[in-house]
This record gives C-alpha cells, sequence and structure tokens, in this order.
C-alpha cells in the first residue's frame, strides 16, 4: 500500500478496526482540498475516504512527530471532548505536550502567560474548532498536523490527515493507532507483537455513564448475598420445626406442659 517499505503497510486486522469505528465515512458537505482523499458518496450524501490515502497520510504523520528529538516539543491540541481523553493517552505513551478542553488565547504567542508554550511541531484534533490553535501556530512557524473530515478548513494546515473527526470512536482509534506507529518507529515497540495498550483507553467516557456504574457497584456491595432456598428439602423443614417447637401444630389440644409455655415471671 505504501510507495516505501512493505512492513509500513496496514494488516489485515488494521483495516478491519478502521472500518469498524467508521474512520472512512465523512460528511455530505466537502471542500475542494479534501476531495482528492474521498473515492465515493453514498446514496444519502455522505463522503467516503479511501483508506489508502488515509494510512499513508497517517505513516506520514509519525515519521515526522519521530523526527523531533525531544517528545516534549510535540503539543497534542483538542477542544472536542471526544478527543480528549485520547490526546491525554497520547501524551502518555508518547511524552508529548497536550491541551485540552478550551484553548487559551496566547498560548503560543503571549511569553508572560503561565500557560505559554514554544512546541516544534503541533498536532490538531478538529481544525474547525482548534481554530485558535492553528492560527496561532502561523504567526510563530509551527507546522500543524490535524485529523481533517471533508468539510474542514485547511488553511495553514501542512499535513492533513483524512478521517472522520467527529465520531467517538473514529478520534480514538486515529490516535490509537498513530501512538503505536511512533512508537514502533522509536523501537519502543516491535511490530511482531500486539500492542498490549487496547484501543478503548482512548475512547471517550462519558462522566455521567461513569458515575451511574460505580454507584451502581456500590449497591450491590452493600446486598447481602442471595439465599439458595431450593436447597433446602422438605425434610429437613419438617425436622427443623419439630426441633423448634414442642408439640404438634395441628392438634387442637391444649397441652400446657409443652416447651414453651412456663410462665416467664415463676421463679
Amino acid at each position: 500500500m505504501s510507495k516505501g517499505r512493505p512492513v509500513l503497510d496496514p494488516t489485515e486486522d488494521d483495516v478491519r478496526k478502521l472500518l469498524a469505528c467508521k474512520v472512512h465515512l465523512g460528511t455530505k458537505n466537502i471542500v475542494q482540498p479534501m476531495e482528492r482523499y474521498c473515492f465515493a458518496r453514498r446514496k444519502d450524501g455522505i463522503h467516503v475516504f479511501d483508506l489508502h490515502m488515509t494510512w499513508q497520510k497517517l505513516i506520514l504523520a509519525a515519521r515526522v512527530i519521530v523526527a523531533i528529538e525531544n517528545p516534549a516539543d510535540v503539543c497534542a491540541v483538542s477542544a472536542r471532548p471526544y478527543g480528549q481523553r485520547a490526546i491525554l493517552k497520547f501524551a502518555q505513551y508518547t511524552g508529548a505536550q497536550y491541551v485540552a478542553s478550551r484553548f487559551t488565547p496566547g498560548t503560543f504567542t503571549n511569553q508572560i502567560q503561565d500557560s505559554f508554550m514554544q512546541p516544534r511541531i503541533l498536532l490538531i484534533t478538529d481544525p474547525r474548532t482548534d481554530h485558535q490553535a492553528i492560527t496561532e501556530s502561523s504567526y510563530v512557524n509551527i507546522p500543524v498536523v490535524a485529523f481533517c473530515d471533508t468539510d474542514s478548513p485547511v488553511n495553514y494546515v501542512d499535513l492533513a490527515i483524512p478521517c472522520n473527526n467527529r465520531g467517538q470512536k473514529a478520534i480514538g482509534m486515529m490516535y490509537w493507532m498513530l501512538t503505536r506507529e511512533i512508537l514502533r518507529m522509536r523501537g519502543t515497540i516491535v511490530r511482531s507483537v500486539p500492542w498490549e495498550i487496547k484501543v478503548d483507553l482512548f475512547f471517550y467516557r462519558d462522566p455521567e455513564d461513569v458515575l451511574k456504574k460505580e454507584e451502581e457497584a456500590a449497591q450491590q456491595a452493600f446486598l447481602p448475598p442471595a439465599q439458595d432456598f431450593a436447597a433446602y428439602d422438605k425434610a429437613s423443614f419438617e425436622k427443623t420445626i419439630e426441633a423448634g417447637a414442642g408439640g404438634s401444630w395441628g392438634d387442637d389440644t391444649n397441652t400446657w406442659d409443652a416447651v414453651g409455655t412456663t410462665q416467664w415471671g415463676a421463679e
């Protein structure tokens, strides 16, 4: 698939993962620079990306990031909630910096800010929502690598990776594959062995769903263990009744000498 070494080509499992996470599905709108990355349009108007070109751009982005000697000179930005967990994991495994949620204006241009950064390369989740970071990078000549959808503006974007940048699982999958390729090129992990980190860790998790699951687990911990009443047969049940009672329950005769009929006040 790639024009370089065949070892960089994706496996069948990689292609299945990309399709399962709907990385190849774009939007109904498309801008002229992104037309080259699409090969078809569905009947409902959704444009479909060419995964061959998506993979080539992903490998190129990994090579660009690996060329940076200091991993801390790479900065990942995501204002979209679906990408915030992904960039946290990306920064954790690659050693890069990250800016999750809102991007503070002046982070790359105002030196008196506490959050001032001077990265050598910028990784963008969505050029539309992260436009402030891209604009400031153009002022200080920072190269930009961005995940671009069919309708994403590509102004000041140096390397566009065509993919679905709106899907919850699509964003996590792309960051997971980019992280894996970076670690492989650095020699941290080998290609012959599957990466032990699962892609689920890069997926967005709704805080309300997580809190609800924790509450359900806490309630289950306080519930008493369920008893198996089927284990008690009829014979053992009748034996228990005979041991606890002083006479027959079906007898209408008053037996005052039975067990339990003594006066409580008698000494």
